[in-house]
């Protein structure tokens, strides 16, 4: 499934303008809410989406994602890919400095990759393919690939990069998942916002970067991340005009929302997908029964025994879709063509276990818990 998230933001893009909440247009400083808060502040340190829509807002890339999720420049003015699909050459861009003033070039792509694709990092599974790093110029950059990689600069859209001065000086050469390190609490950037205070759990404090490269395109001077758990918490302090922006909507609490005068919902739907995951590769599960999951009928079974229509209309109340696939149609590499999902058909899941052997098999099923959008009632179902 696909979550519709209604009151959705996922970074502080450029591109963002001060608009639909509960706030006035004319406000300045912008507040804004979420389930959960970053939990690093390093790039590098944690793969989540969490932690990189946040730090969107901070750090930059080569490449970045627009608006329409097609594939735009950052640091990199351009790219091509070298001769004979030997890697991919990008062409820096000049004029640009981080939040301390430093001048960015290539040393820090250099820095940023080696940091990014060590064993300490989080996201080294982005550069698996990559053999060797080098800077012609100090403003271009080679990623040699082990074999001809055509969707490398899709791959790297949230790699972001470090200033090799700062993080060397303060002695976040690399990340730490573990204890953190500087780069943990502190963040030295390229991009429109910088981090002017941190508290953990509490609040995060941005403002412009008045030194940015783009062009800002927003009337925020000051944005403020207030981590808010509970929902009806977060709720309340939509409407009481404590925060500005929450994210996501309580489902159950959508149309009270559209009917509060001052508050508007918006509606879009994520890249994110949702998905029922299989072990299929192991010779026993985890809890050491047979892993019946290893015969694809079982696999098609849990497919058809599913109804995914029903919790889109009865647990999320609409606010999802259903979709076939890992990935979501905004992404490369989906296949329209393969957009239908199986049929729910209960007899069909029966006969089909039945055929693979696996009439009165158990598993445990492991679950989130407020982690997504009503994930732990769309588990039990």
């Amino acid at each position: 499934m696909r979550l519709i998230a209604a009151l959705f933001a996922a970074a502080l893009a450029p591109g963002l303008v001060a608009a639909s909440f509960a706030a006035p247009v004319e406000a300045a400083e912008f507040r804004w809410a979420a389930t959960a808060d970053a939990a690093t502040l390093d790039p590098h340190a944690q793969n989540t989406a969490t932690v990189l829509g946040f730090l969107n807002n901070v750090y930059e890339g080569l490449v970045r994602r627009g608006r329409d999720m097609a594939l735009e420049s950052a640091l990199a003015e351009r790219w091509e890919a070298l001769e004979g699909g030997a890697g991919w050459r990008f062409h820096l861009r000049k004029g640009v400095t981080f939040h301390d003033g430093a001048a960015f070039d290539a040393e820090d792509v250099l820095f940023s990759h080696a940091r990014a694709a060590s064993k300490q990092s989080d996201v080294a599974s982005w550069f698996a393919q990559v053999r060797a790093v080098e800077a012609p110029d100090p403003y271009t950059v080679d990623f040699l690939t082990t074999a001809p990689s055509p969707i490398f600069p899709d791959s790297i859209a949230n790699f972001m990069i470090m200033d090799k001065g700062w993080a060397e000086a303060n002695g976040a050469a690399l990340p730490d998942r573990e204890t953190g390190n500087f780069a943990t609490l502190n963040a030295n950037g390229t991009g429109a916002f910088r981090v002017t205070l941190r508290e953990p759990g509490l609040q995060t404090v941005l403002e412009p970067f008045d030194k940015w490269w783009g062009t800002p395109e927003h009337n925020i001077t000051r944005a403020i991340h207030k981590p808010i758990k509970n929902p009806a918490t977060a709720l309340a302090s939509l409407i009481s005009g404590a925060v500005d922006f929450i994210e996501p909507a309580p489902i159950q609490d959508i149309e009270r929302l559209r009917a509060t005068d001052g508050v508007q919902v918006i509606e879009g739907v994520e890249a994110r997908t949702i998905f029922f995951g299989f072990r299929q590769n192991r010779e026993r599960l985890l809890d050491g029964g047979a892993n019946i999951f290893k015969d694809v009928r079982v696999r098609e079974a849990v497919n058809h025994a599913i109804n995914v229509e029903a919790i889109v209309t009865v647990i999320l109340r609409g606010a999802a879709q259903p979709v076939s696939q890992l990935i979501d149609p905004a992404s490369r590499g989906y296949s329209h063509a393969r957009a239908a999902r199986p049929a729910f058909d209960l007899d069909k899941a029966k006969a089909l276990i039945a055929e693979a052997g696996a009439s009165g098999a158990a598993f445990t099923l492991a679950c989130p818990n407020d982690r997504y959008i009503a994930d732990a009632a769309v588990c039990q179902a």
